[in-house]
Protein backbone atom coordinates (compact mmCIF):
# COMPACT_ATOMS: atom_id res chain seq x y z
CA UNK A 1 0.00 0.00 0.00
CA UNK A 2 1.66 3.12 -1.45
CA UNK A 3 1.62 6.49 0.92
CA UNK A 4 -0.52 8.32 -2.05
CA UNK A 5 -3.51 5.02 -1.43
CA UNK A 6 -3.17 5.64 2.34
CA UNK A 7 -5.62 6.68 4.85
CA UNK A 8 -4.44 8.55 7.28
CA UNK A 9 -4.51 6.30 10.41
CA UNK A 10 -4.58 7.45 14.32
CA UNK A 11 -4.11 4.47 16.58
CA UNK A 12 -5.27 5.37 20.21
CA UNK A 13 -4.41 3.06 22.90
CA UNK A 14 -5.39 4.00 26.71
CA UNK A 15 -3.17 2.87 29.80
CA UNK A 16 -3.10 3.11 32.98
CA UNK A 17 -0.23 1.59 35.66
CA UNK A 18 0.83 -0.47 32.89
CA UNK A 19 4.61 -0.34 31.81
CA UNK A 20 5.05 -4.25 30.64
CA UNK A 21 1.33 -4.27 28.78
CA UNK A 22 1.96 -0.51 27.14
CA UNK A 23 5.67 -1.39 25.85
CA UNK A 24 4.68 -4.82 24.54
CA UNK A 25 1.47 -3.03 22.36
CA UNK A 26 4.09 0.01 21.30
CA UNK A 27 6.80 -2.65 20.26
CA UNK A 28 4.01 -4.29 17.69
CA UNK A 29 2.49 -0.89 16.40
CA UNK A 30 6.27 0.69 15.83
CA UNK A 31 6.72 -2.44 13.75
CA UNK A 32 3.90 -1.96 11.61
CA UNK A 33 4.18 -2.50 7.41
CA UNK A 34 1.43 0.21 6.97
CA UNK A 35 3.26 3.48 5.06
CA UNK A 36 4.70 5.33 8.41
CA UNK A 37 3.90 8.91 7.00
CA UNK A 38 0.48 7.83 6.96
CA UNK A 39 0.32 6.66 10.96
CA UNK A 40 0.10 7.89 14.07
CA UNK A 41 0.30 6.09 17.45
CA UNK A 42 -1.42 7.86 20.37
CA UNK A 43 -0.48 6.15 23.97
CA UNK A 44 -2.90 7.98 26.17
CA UNK A 45 -1.68 7.69 29.77
CA UNK A 46 -5.18 7.65 32.40
CA UNK A 47 -2.86 9.62 35.32
CA UNK A 48 -0.82 6.49 36.04
CA UNK A 49 1.40 6.61 38.74
CA UNK A 50 4.09 4.43 37.95
CA UNK A 51 6.70 3.89 35.45
CA UNK A 52 4.35 3.89 32.25
CA UNK A 53 4.20 6.88 31.27
CA UNK A 54 8.06 7.42 31.22
CA UNK A 55 7.96 3.99 29.24
CA UNK A 56 5.67 5.68 26.45
CA UNK A 57 8.09 8.83 26.35
CA UNK A 58 11.33 6.45 25.40
CA UNK A 59 9.00 5.25 22.94
CA UNK A 60 8.14 8.71 21.82
CA UNK A 61 11.97 9.90 21.25
CA UNK A 62 13.03 6.65 19.23
CA UNK A 63 9.89 6.63 16.53
CA UNK A 64 8.42 9.50 15.25
CA UNK A 65 5.38 7.73 14.83
CA UNK A 66 4.72 7.09 18.86
CA UNK A 67 2.72 10.49 21.01
CA UNK A 68 2.31 10.48 24.52
CA UNK A 69 -1.18 11.78 25.54
CA UNK A 70 -2.10 12.59 29.16
CA UNK A 71 -5.76 12.29 30.39
CA UNK A 72 -5.30 12.88 34.26
CA UNK A 73 -8.52 14.89 35.18
CA UNK A 74 -10.92 11.90 34.07
CA UNK A 75 -10.39 8.60 35.40
CA UNK A 76 -11.93 5.85 32.76
CA UNK A 77 -10.86 3.96 29.50
CA UNK A 78 -13.16 6.02 27.49
CA UNK A 79 -12.40 9.22 28.82
CA UNK A 80 -8.61 8.73 28.08
CA UNK A 81 -9.94 7.13 24.28
CA UNK A 82 -12.29 11.04 23.91
CA UNK A 83 -8.77 12.40 24.53
CA UNK A 84 -6.79 10.41 22.36
CA UNK A 85 -9.81 11.12 19.65
CA UNK A 86 -9.10 14.99 20.23
CA UNK A 87 -5.48 15.02 19.45
CA UNK A 88 -5.43 12.48 16.92
CA UNK A 89 -5.59 14.02 12.92
CA UNK A 90 -5.84 10.62 11.35
CA UNK A 91 -8.88 9.45 8.60
CA UNK A 92 -9.98 6.25 10.59
CA UNK A 93 -9.25 5.90 14.10
CA UNK A 94 -8.15 2.64 15.43
CA UNK A 95 -8.60 1.52 18.70
CA UNK A 96 -6.53 -0.81 20.78
CA UNK A 97 -6.01 -2.20 24.59
CA UNK A 98 -2.75 -1.30 26.07
CA UNK A 99 -1.27 -5.71 26.48
CA UNK A 100 -2.36 -6.25 23.09
CA UNK A 101 0.22 -7.42 20.14
CA UNK A 102 -0.53 -8.06 16.13
CA UNK A 103 1.55 -9.24 13.46
CA UNK A 104 3.15 -6.56 11.10
CA UNK A 105 0.67 -6.54 8.40
CA UNK A 106 -2.57 -5.80 10.64
CA UNK A 107 -3.37 -2.58 10.68
CA UNK A 108 -2.69 -2.77 6.53
CA UNK A 109 -5.11 -6.01 6.54
CA UNK A 110 -7.53 -3.91 8.52
CA UNK A 111 -7.27 -0.72 6.89
CA UNK A 112 -7.73 -2.80 3.31
CA UNK A 113 -10.35 -4.94 4.70
CA UNK A 114 -12.45 -1.52 5.91
CA UNK A 115 -12.84 -0.61 2.47
CA UNK A 116 -15.98 2.11 2.45
CA UNK A 117 -17.23 0.70 5.60
CA UNK A 118 -17.40 3.20 8.50
CA UNK A 119 -17.10 0.98 11.49
CA UNK A 120 -14.79 -2.47 11.70
CA UNK A 121 -14.16 -4.91 14.18
CA UNK A 122 -11.08 -6.94 14.37
CA UNK A 123 -10.16 -10.41 14.84
CA UNK A 124 -9.29 -11.75 18.84
CA UNK A 125 -7.37 -14.50 20.13
CA UNK A 126 -6.93 -14.85 24.05
CA UNK A 127 -3.49 -15.72 24.54
CA UNK A 128 -1.81 -17.93 27.45
CA UNK A 129 1.62 -16.17 27.96
CA UNK A 130 2.34 -16.86 31.30
CA UNK A 131 1.50 -20.06 33.46
CA UNK A 132 -1.56 -21.95 32.72
CA UNK A 133 -3.96 -21.49 35.55
CA UNK A 134 -7.24 -22.46 36.17
CA UNK A 135 -8.44 -19.05 35.63
CA UNK A 136 -6.14 -19.16 32.20
CA UNK A 137 -7.93 -22.00 31.24
CA UNK A 138 -11.09 -21.02 31.92
CA UNK A 139 -10.53 -17.30 30.21
CA UNK A 140 -8.86 -18.84 26.79
CA UNK A 141 -12.02 -21.16 26.27
CA UNK A 142 -13.83 -18.76 24.13
CA UNK A 143 -12.31 -15.79 22.40
CA UNK A 144 -13.80 -12.44 22.12
CA UNK A 145 -16.94 -13.56 19.72
CA UNK A 146 -16.55 -10.34 17.96
CA UNK A 147 -18.35 -11.47 14.53
CA UNK A 148 -21.50 -12.26 16.83
CA UNK A 149 -21.22 -8.80 18.48
CA UNK A 150 -21.35 -7.37 15.31
CA UNK A 151 -24.15 -8.96 14.24
CA UNK A 152 -26.42 -9.57 16.95
CA UNK A 153 -25.95 -6.54 19.09
CA UNK A 154 -23.70 -4.18 16.77
CA UNK A 155 -20.68 -3.44 18.50
CA UNK A 156 -17.79 -4.26 18.53
CA UNK A 157 -15.33 -3.87 21.68
CA UNK A 158 -12.99 -1.29 21.79
CA UNK A 159 -9.61 -3.33 21.90
CA UNK A 160 -10.40 -4.15 18.35
CA UNK A 161 -12.28 -1.54 16.65
CA UNK A 162 -11.52 1.13 13.51
CA UNK A 163 -14.07 4.01 12.80
CA UNK A 164 -13.87 6.64 10.81
CA UNK A 165 -13.39 10.20 11.94
CA UNK A 166 -16.54 11.18 9.91
CA UNK A 167 -18.76 9.03 12.33
CA UNK A 168 -17.08 10.72 15.47
CA UNK A 169 -17.96 14.14 13.94
CA UNK A 170 -21.73 12.90 13.37
CA UNK A 171 -23.00 10.83 16.40
CA UNK A 172 -20.64 12.35 18.85
CA UNK A 173 -17.46 10.56 21.35
CA UNK A 174 -17.38 7.63 23.89
CA UNK A 175 -19.51 8.11 27.02
CA UNK A 176 -16.96 8.38 29.72
CA UNK A 177 -19.23 8.55 32.33
CA UNK A 178 -19.51 4.74 31.99
CA UNK A 179 -17.05 2.05 33.60
CA UNK A 180 -18.12 -0.08 31.28
CA UNK A 181 -20.26 -0.89 28.10
CA UNK A 182 -19.05 2.15 26.27
CA UNK A 183 -18.04 -0.08 23.58
CA UNK A 184 -21.94 -1.09 22.95
CA UNK A 185 -23.24 2.20 23.85
CA UNK A 186 -21.39 3.81 21.54
CA UNK A 187 -21.63 1.28 18.57
CA UNK A 188 -25.47 1.00 19.16
CA UNK A 189 -25.39 4.52 18.35
CA UNK A 190 -23.56 4.24 15.27
CA UNK A 191 -25.97 1.61 13.61
CA UNK A 192 -28.90 3.45 14.95
CA UNK A 193 -27.22 6.60 12.89
CA UNK A 194 -26.97 3.91 9.24
CA UNK A 195 -23.66 3.67 9.65
CA UNK A 196 -22.47 0.38 8.32
CA UNK A 197 -20.52 -2.34 10.26
CA UNK A 198 -18.56 -5.23 9.15
CA UNK A 199 -15.80 -7.70 11.07
CA UNK A 200 -12.54 -8.11 9.25
CA UNK A 201 -11.65 -11.96 10.01
CA UNK A 202 -7.71 -11.89 8.66
CA UNK A 203 -6.92 -9.04 10.54
CA UNK A 204 -5.71 -10.63 14.05
CA UNK A 205 -4.63 -9.04 17.29
CA UNK A 206 -3.85 -11.58 20.32
CA UNK A 207 -5.00 -10.39 23.81
CA UNK A 208 -3.27 -11.87 26.30
CA UNK A 209 -6.21 -14.20 29.04
CA UNK A 210 -6.30 -13.24 32.34
CA UNK A 211 -4.89 -15.95 34.58
CA UNK A 212 -6.35 -15.22 38.30
CA UNK A 213 -9.69 -15.34 39.54
CA UNK A 214 -9.24 -12.19 41.32
CA UNK A 215 -8.78 -10.17 37.56
CA UNK A 216 -11.85 -12.40 36.35
CA UNK A 217 -14.00 -10.91 39.43
CA UNK A 218 -12.94 -7.84 38.96
CA UNK A 219 -14.32 -7.97 35.52
CA UNK A 220 -17.32 -8.82 36.05
CA UNK A 221 -18.22 -6.51 38.51
CA UNK A 222 -16.88 -3.76 36.73
CA UNK A 223 -19.36 -5.07 33.50
CA UNK A 224 -22.18 -5.53 35.65
CA UNK A 225 -22.15 -1.81 36.77
CA UNK A 226 -21.42 -0.69 33.54
CA UNK A 227 -24.61 -2.51 32.11
CA UNK A 228 -26.65 -0.50 34.99
CA UNK A 229 -24.65 2.23 34.36
CA UNK A 230 -25.88 2.16 30.54
CA UNK A 231 -29.64 1.73 31.85
CA UNK A 232 -29.42 4.98 33.41
CA UNK A 233 -27.73 7.50 31.02
CA UNK A 234 -29.45 5.97 27.97
CA UNK A 235 -32.98 4.23 29.11
CA UNK A 236 -34.52 5.00 25.85
CA UNK A 237 -32.28 2.36 24.16
CA UNK A 238 -30.87 0.21 26.72
CA UNK A 239 -34.24 -0.07 29.45
CA UNK A 240 -34.50 1.47 32.89
CA UNK A 241 -32.12 0.35 36.03
CA UNK A 242 -33.84 -2.26 37.60
CA UNK A 243 -34.12 -5.31 35.41
CA UNK A 244 -30.86 -6.40 33.75
CA UNK A 245 -30.52 -7.33 29.89
CA UNK A 246 -30.08 -10.85 29.26
CA UNK A 247 -26.89 -11.92 29.86
CA UNK A 248 -24.24 -12.07 26.86
CA UNK A 249 -20.50 -11.83 26.61
CA UNK A 250 -19.88 -14.18 29.36
CA UNK A 251 -17.60 -16.94 29.06
CA UNK A 252 -19.44 -20.13 28.11
CA UNK A 253 -16.84 -23.06 28.11
CA UNK A 254 -16.36 -25.13 25.20
CA UNK A 255 -17.46 -28.22 25.73
CA UNK A 256 -15.90 -29.98 22.67
CA UNK A 257 -11.99 -28.79 23.22
CA UNK A 258 -9.89 -31.86 23.42
CA UNK A 259 -7.61 -31.13 26.12
CA UNK A 260 -10.78 -30.41 28.84
CA UNK A 261 -10.94 -33.34 31.18
CA UNK A 262 -14.40 -34.46 32.27
CA UNK A 263 -14.02 -32.45 35.68
CA UNK A 264 -12.64 -29.40 33.69
CA UNK A 265 -15.76 -29.35 32.02
CA UNK A 266 -17.99 -29.44 34.77
CA UNK A 267 -16.34 -26.63 36.85
CA UNK A 268 -15.72 -24.72 33.92
CA UNK A 269 -19.37 -24.77 33.51
CA UNK A 270 -19.87 -23.82 37.13
CA UNK A 271 -17.68 -20.82 37.02
CA UNK A 272 -19.70 -19.75 34.21
CA UNK A 273 -22.65 -19.54 36.78
CA UNK A 274 -20.75 -17.87 38.83
CA UNK A 275 -19.06 -15.23 36.31
CA UNK A 276 -22.89 -14.62 35.69
CA UNK A 277 -23.64 -14.14 38.94
CA UNK A 278 -21.30 -11.95 40.05
CA UNK A 279 -21.82 -9.52 36.70
CA UNK A 280 -25.18 -9.63 38.47
CA UNK A 281 -24.02 -8.52 42.00
CA UNK A 282 -21.84 -5.15 40.01
CA UNK A 283 -25.57 -4.38 38.57
CA UNK A 284 -27.08 -4.45 41.70
CA UNK A 285 -24.55 -2.93 43.99
CA UNK A 286 -24.88 -0.03 40.92
CA UNK A 287 -28.50 -0.12 40.98
CA UNK A 288 -28.34 0.31 44.88
CA UNK A 289 -26.32 3.76 44.31
CA UNK A 290 -28.65 4.79 41.59
CA UNK A 291 -31.46 4.53 43.81
CA UNK A 292 -30.08 6.55 46.41
CA UNK A 293 -29.20 8.99 44.51
CA UNK A 294 -32.48 9.54 43.26
CA UNK A 295 -34.23 9.34 46.55
CA UNK A 296 -32.25 11.76 47.64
Amino acid sequence: MSNSDSPRVSVIVPVYNDPDGISDTLSALTKQTYPKAQLEILAVDNGSTDETREVIRRFADDHETVNLVVEDEIQGSYAARNTGIEHATGDIFAFVDADMYMDETWLETAVAAMGDTAYLGCDVELVVDGDETLAAKFDAQTAFPVEQYIRQQQYAPTCCLLVRRAVFDDVGLFDAALVSGGDSEFGNRVANAGYSQAFAADATLSHPVRDSFSSLLKKELRVGRGLCQRQEHHPERFGRPGIPPRPSGVKSPDQGAEQNSQFEQVLFGVLSMAMTGVRALGYYREYLRYVRGNAR
